[in-house]
């Protein structure tokens, strides 16, 4: 089972917000998450992003492997990966 850290898309049409989760690389887009790892919002100015760094640290030594956007994402939060 090959786990990543991805985006999820929530809001409404038009203000979109996203959550980072950990989940199955299989799953759909908007399917159920193992785990809320933190959210993106970038319809504010700056872009808001909040990241709980103790569960990034635990999925990544479980093997779970950030997306390109995800991993850009954790870069400008701060958290080491």
């Amino acid at each position: 089972m090959a786990m990543k850290l991805r985006l999820t898309r929530m809001g409404s049409k038009k203000r979109p917000f996203y959550r980072i989760v950990a989940m199955d690389s299989a799953t759909r887009r908007d399917g159920r998450a193992l785990d809320y790892i933190g959210h993106y919002n970038p319809m504010t100015d700056p872009a808001e992003i909040t990241v709980d760094a103790e569960k990034v640290a635990m999925w990544i030594e479980r093997g779970a492997q950030p997306t390109d956007t995800v991993a850009a994402l954790l870069r400008k939060a701060g958290v080491k990966q």
